[in-house]
């Protein structure tokens, strides 16, 4: 079995390189900010293994950039081509159009925001479409539909925040299951801490599609790199085709998710 191996978190990564995460913009500041910091933390994870890349679009949204949301997703996009390889396979970031950590904050209607972000990425030319950090299964699933509507393959991810706290092993296995119902390529977890995801990562196994992880370094984001590994372990052992890594690491933890998949 051979892995696929996701790049690593782009917010998290510019704050360590001592970029500004504003409130509100966070990581999507850095598009106009520091778009050089951008294209080297794309770079970094190319020269690190990763197959696939996600665009900085988690927070390029209407609501957020009512005048500017479009024109920043296509810059994302531009951005992460010129920054890598020929050939590289791009994936366009959907996020919670809210906190991903506040799913009682997701709107009634969250299905023309999601739309026209899809559309725009797929038309900026991105090669597939990642929902992810959903932690209300509903918008997630909406927002899947969106993607799967522009005819690019859609994978989505879950989270059950940091501590496991927002949804159960069980719930979340359950959302994969209508995920791939819905048209999902793949089924993840993400940004849950290293330690909490092989129970998620054992239920969503019965999706019937490829399943995937990308942990965040856990409660204090500070899990080495080689304790990081020893859980994507199991979550290989278990089944997970799909590896990579969230909030706390950088390109040292996928340098090592690389290596692992070169031992499959």
């Amino acid at each position: 079995m051979s892995l696929t191996v996701l790049d690593g978190p782009m917010g998290t990564e510019l704050g360590r390189r001592g970029c500004k995460l504003p409130e509100g913009q966070w990581s999507a500041w850095a598009l106009e900010g520091a778009p050089d910091a951008v294209r080297a933390i794309h770079q970094d994870y190319a020269a690190a293994g990763a197959h696939i890349h996600t665009t900085n679009t988690f927070r390029t949204r209407r609501r957020s950039f009512p005048e500017t949301w479009e024109r920043q997703a296509r810059s994302a996009v531009a951005l992460a081509r010129e920054a890598l390889p020929a050939g590289s396979r791009l994936a366009g970031g959907m996020a919670p159009l809210e906190d991903c950590y506040r799913p009682d904050l997701s709107p009634e209607d969250p299905r023309p925001e999601h739309r026209e972000l899809a559309r725009v990425l797929a038309d900026a030319g991105v090669d597939l479409l990642l929902c992810e950090a959903f932690p209300h299964a509903g918008e997630g699933l909406v927002a899947l539909e969106e993607a799967v509507a522009t005819g690019l393959p859609a994978w989505i991810a879950f989270t059950a925040g940091p501590e496991g706290e927002l949804m159960t092993p069980r719930e979340m296995g359950a959302a994969g299951q209508e995920a791939a119902r819905r048209g999902a390529a793949a089924v993840l977890v993400n940004c849950v801490a290293a330690e909490k995801t092989l129970a998620y990562v054992e239920d969503l196994l019965e999706a019937g599609v490829p399943v995937g992880a990308y942990a965040n370094a856990g409660a204090e984001w500070g899990a080495p790199v080689e304790a990081y590994i020893a859980h994507a372990r199991q979550w290989v052992a278990a089944g997970a085709m799909i590896v990579g890594s969230c909030c706390g690491t950088g390109p040292a933890h996928v340098a090592a998710l690389s290596a692992l998949g070169e031992t499959q």
